[in-house]
């Protein structure tokens, strides 16, 4: 299989094991339109992301891989650093309609674009029970929102961190 071929594993939201995440008023009632965006992947599709993550031993050290990103940086969940958590997600310098890959684990799967990361950054990912891996095809860069409480941010590239930050920018 292929990341092209991720797209025959495309379910509906209904049929994904976290849609409670984003579906449920209790926890966070996403606007059908950004639900839309949220492409959730049968057990195949993520399981192919979990392999594909294996295979190239990422988290072979915590977080990554030894050697594999020049650049690293992490940030600290902490109670009510919200919204600095979000602008740090924003100054990765990702373009905001960049494809990534959510990999929680080998049963659950996504695709989305890198602005529903950086808005719903705190629906996708819960602390204490998830770890999860977000990257894109090239694997020039990855995070992973460890279950500890820390976000990590690693890549190859030389990167400026985007300064300008304005809650505007998140009302999409």
């Amino acid at each position: 299989m292929t990341f092209e071929d991720l797209n025959r594993h495309i379910i509906p939201m209904t049929e994904f094991t976290l849609k409670w995440r984003f579906t449920e008023e209790k926890y966070d009632l996403l606007p059908k339109q950004h639900i839309a965006e949220l492409k959730p992947l049968d057990k195949t599709g993520a399981e192919f992301l979990a392999n594909y993550l294996d295979n190239c031993w990422i988290h072979s050290n915590e977080p990554f891989k030894n050697g594999l990103f020049r650049n690293l940086d992490e940030i600290e969940i902490l109670e009510n650093n919200e919204k600095k958590i979000t602008k740090w997600l924003f100054q990765r310098a990702i373009p905001f309609d960049k494809k990534v890959y959510l990999s929680w684990d080998g049963q659950n799967g996504m695709i989305t674009k890198w602005k529903f990361v950086v808005k719903y950054w705190d629906s996708i990912f819960y602390s204490g029970s998830d770890d999860l891996t977000v990257f894109d095809q090239s694997l020039e860069w990855a995070i992973l929102f460890a279950h500890y409480d820390k976000i990590f941010f690693g890549t190859n590239k030389d990167y400026e961190l985007k300064a300008e930050f304005d809650e505007k920018i998140m009302q999409f």
